[in-house]
C-alpha cells in the first residue's frame, strides 16, 4: 500500500524535505539519494517511453508553453536542474535557439548519458541541486521538470537557484500536486497509482519502470502543499512568487531572482 503524509516517518529536524521518509523504500533519510538514484539510473533507457504513456503524448507542448509563459525569450542562457533524459531541455533548446546556451544537471549517470544521445551541443553536468558547480549570477533562466519531489531539501535547493540566477533571472518549476477535490484526488490516485504502472510493467515487463512510477505517485501523494514550497522560494530571496494551477493536477511555480 503506498504510504501516504499521515503514516509515513517525519523528516529531520532542520531540513525541508518535499516529503518524509517511505520507509517501505528506504528506512533512514540518508538512504533516499542512493535509492533514488539508483532507481532513475535504472530505468533511463525507458524514461521518454514512459513519459509518453504518461502524458499520452502532450508534455512536448505543455513544456514548451510553460518556459514561454514563465519568460524564456531567444538567447537567453538556461540551467536545467535534473535534466533526466532532456524532456524539458529540448524545448528550451528550441526556444533559445542555440543548444550552448542550455546546460543540464542531474544526479544519475544513466539519465545523462540518454540526454547525451539526444542533446548534442547541450553541457552535462553530473551534480546536485542543492550544490550546482556553477559560479554565482551565471544564467538567465532556470528550470526544474517534476523532480523537486526528489531533493534532499527544499532550502538548500532555492539558496543555490537564487545563487546561480542573474539578477531578475527567472525559476520555474513544474510540478504534479494532489486535487483539493475528493473526486479529482481519486482519480489521480487510480491513475497514477495504478493504471500509468501497470501499462510500464506490461510495456518494460524485465525492467523498474512499474516500480518508478508507483514511486512517483507515492512522493506526489505525501508532498508537502503548495505553500510550503512557495514559503521555502520566499525565504531563499526569491520575489514575486507563485503557482498556477490546470486541471487541479498540474502546477507551475514561478518566481524572480
Amino acid at each position: 500500500m503506498a504510504q501516504t503524509a499521515s503514516d509515513a516517518a517525519p523528516p529531520p529536524s532542520g531540513a525541508s524535505a518535499p516529503h518524509p521518509v517511505l520507509a517501505h523504500r528506504y528506512a533512514r533519510v540518508e538512504e533516499r539519494e542512493g535509492f533514488v538514484r539508483a532507481l532513475f539510473d535504472q530505468t533511463a533507457p525507458h524514461y521518454d517511453r514512459i513519459d509518453r504513456i504518461f502524458s499520452l503524448g502532450t508534455g512536448p507542448g505543455y513544456r514548451r508553453r510553460a518556459l514561454r509563459e514563465a519568460g524564456l525569450k531567444p538567447g537567453m542562457t538556461v540551467l536545467d536542474v535534473a535534466v533526466g533524459t532532456g524532456l524539458v531541455a529540448r524545448q528550451a533548446v528550441a526556444i533559445t535557439g542555440d543548444p550552448s546556451l542550455v546546460t543540464g544537471l542531474d544526479p544519475s549517470e544513466g539519465m545523462l548519458a540518454e540526454a547525451r544521445r539526444t542533446l548534442p551541443g547541450v553541457t552535462l553536468i553530473q551534480g546536485k541541486a542543492e550544490r550546482i558547480p556553477l559560479p554565482d549570477d551565471s544564467v538567465d533562466f532556470l528550470s526544474m521538470g517534476y523532480a523537486l519531489r526528489h531533493v534532499a531539501d527544499l532550502g538548500a535547493a532555492f539558496a543555490e537557484y537564487r545563487r546561480v540566477l542573474k539578477p531578475g533571472g527567472t525559476v520555474l518549476i513544474l510540478e504534479i500536486g494532489r486535487p483539493e477535490s475528493r473526486l479529482a484526488h481519486l482519480i489521480e490516485r487510480f491513475y497514477m497509482g495504478a493504471v500509468i504502472p501497470a501499462l510500464c510493467w506490461i510495456a518494460a515487463p524485465r525492467h523498474r519502470s512499474g516500480e518508478l512510477m508507483k514511486y512517483y505517485w507515492e512522493t506526489i501523494e505525501a508532498c508537502v502543499p503548495a505553500e510550503t514550497i512557495l514559503g521555502a522560494m520566499r525565504d531563499a530571496g526569491f520575489r514575486d512568487t507563485s503557482c498556477a494551477t490546470e486541471l487541479e493536477v498540474f502546477r507551475a511555480y514561478i518566481a524572480r531572482a
